[in-house]
């Protein structure tokens, strides 16, 4: 049955880099265990439609629709012009104002593709007729927007904590370190790349005129910033689990978009909910069939026949974290980041457990490593989005997008693994 495993995989892999739709990849894997395998599928099929029944995965499509709405509604741009009161005069300063507020609508709609699609358009121009290279501004907000895989609330980590039967809340204090830590990374990284861009500032507002227009911006900027404050305030408070907090994210983002912002009419909601219907329509029956897959070979035993392969080779808790990491990566390269969860934690959280690692920063690590491959090809998803946006060809947003991952992303990914701490400092501090 490994064999048969592994021939599964291969088709899966095969079928995915020629670019056959997600659900249908993780079917052709499921005909092999079918046909080579001779796996009962009527027992698999029930157990999948009743996983999909659990009320913790009716957060997806939530967040997804939050997400959405304020893609349209001018929530993030009211975000952008606050943040760029405080450091839009400093050389590099456009760029932090970037990552910074791909983080804050991270922590609003659990996606990365939101802040490619709300920031995208607004700061690219922006960060262009300034004088940074088009390439380079689209490179560095899709990079930015891996951030929201990673600061809570995340889709990501809500897919995780149901396949591992982990918190969720744990999940989400365990890459908000990584997170913050990632979003300080470029901001430093784009910083100092700035020195050699022929940057056009704007002019510094001092005294009572910087006190008058941060006030008004404030103000403007005051529904948006009350929407993570309402969600993870309501989550780490206890008052309402992810899935109420995604529910709460959608009523409050419709009255502020229609009223407030005004960037909402029935055209453009009408077109944000077919967005989002689309959307987790797909990732429902990718869910559906790949936790099918999963299962299979949880009761086959490949997760264990994995781990005694590893340890053959070593039993170096270093060399092994190198390795799983690698793997991780590489995965990432070719599905997106709920598949490679999905597909991967079932099998590979007992090595873990055998590493002494916990599956709370297994979540982080897993979490880091999946989000990057949003931006590294063949995949890379969010980089084809912010190349579409940027309306700039793909190979010239690849160096640039190479450069912030190698010297902004992977250091925390090593952290992640190497530095307990780093992730699981809040989980312990808050009891988990």
């Amino acid at each position: 049955m490994i064999e048969v495993a592994l021939i599964a995989v291969a088709v899966l892999v095969i079928v995915l880099t020629l670019g056959l739709p997600l659900p249908y990849c993780f079917g052709a894997g499921l005909m092999v265990m079918y046909y080579l395998g001779d796996v009962i599928m009527k027992g698999n099929m029930l157990w999948g439609f009743q996983q999909l029944g659990n009320p913790v995965l009716l957060a997806i499509p939530l967040f997804v629709f939050a997400g959405t709405i304020m893609s349209v509604s001018g929530i993030a741009a009211s975000l952008l012009n606050f943040v760029n009161i405080f450091v839009g005069h400093l050389r590099g300063g456009l760029g932090v104002v970037a990552t910074v507020s791909c983080a804050l609508i991270g922590a609003i709609s659990g996606s990365g593709l939101t802040g490619v699609a709300a920031i995208g358009p607004l700061l690219i121009p922006e960060m262009e007729k300034q004088g940074y290279p088009r390439e380079y501004a689209t490179a560095l907000i899709a990079n930015a927007s891996l951030l929201g895989l990673l600061i809570p609330p995340s889709v990501t980590m809500i897919v995780y904590g149901w396949v591992t039967d982990t918190s969720i809340l744990a999940c989400f204090l365990a890459t908000l370190g990584p997170g913050l830590l990632i979003m300080f990374n470029f901001s430093v990284v784009n910083i100092w790349l700035a020195r050699k861009f022929p940057l056009v500032l704007n002019e510094r507002l001092k005294g009572k005129a910087f006190v008058a227009e941060a006030t008004t911006r404030g103000f403007n900027a005051t529904p948006a910033l009350l929407m993570p404050v309402i969600i993870l305030g309501g989550i780490y408070g206890g008052i309402m689990t992810p899935t109420e907090a995604a529910a709460v994210a959608v009523i409050y983002a419709i009255p502020v978009g229609f009223w407030i912002y005004k960037g909402l009419d029935l055209k453009t909601f009408l077109a944000a909910a077919k967005e989002a219907s689309t959307s987790v329509g797909t990732i429902m029956l990718m869910i559906l069939f790949s936790m099918i897959l999963s299962q299979i070979f949880v009761v086959e035993s490949v997760p264990q026949a994995i781990v005694e392969s590893i340890f053959e080779i070593t039993e170096n808790k270093a060399v092994l974290l190198v390795l799983i990491n690698i793997l991780l990566f590489l995965v990432g390269m070719v599905v997106n980041d709920v598949t490679a969860i999905i597909l991967i934690a079932p099998l590979l959280l007992p090595l873990m457990g055998a590493l002494g690692i916990s599956p709370i920063q297994f979540a982080a690590i897993m979490g880091v490593n999946t989000a990057m491959g949003g931006v590294t090809p063949p995949y890379a998803s969010i980089l084809y989005l912010g190349a579409r946006i940027g309306k700039v060809p793909v190979t010239k947003v690849i160096r640039p997008a190479m450069l912030l991952i190698i010297t902004g992303y992977l250091p925390v990914v090593f952290l992640t693994s190497f530095w307990d701490d780093l992730s699981m400092f809040l989980p312990n501090f808050f009891g988990y």
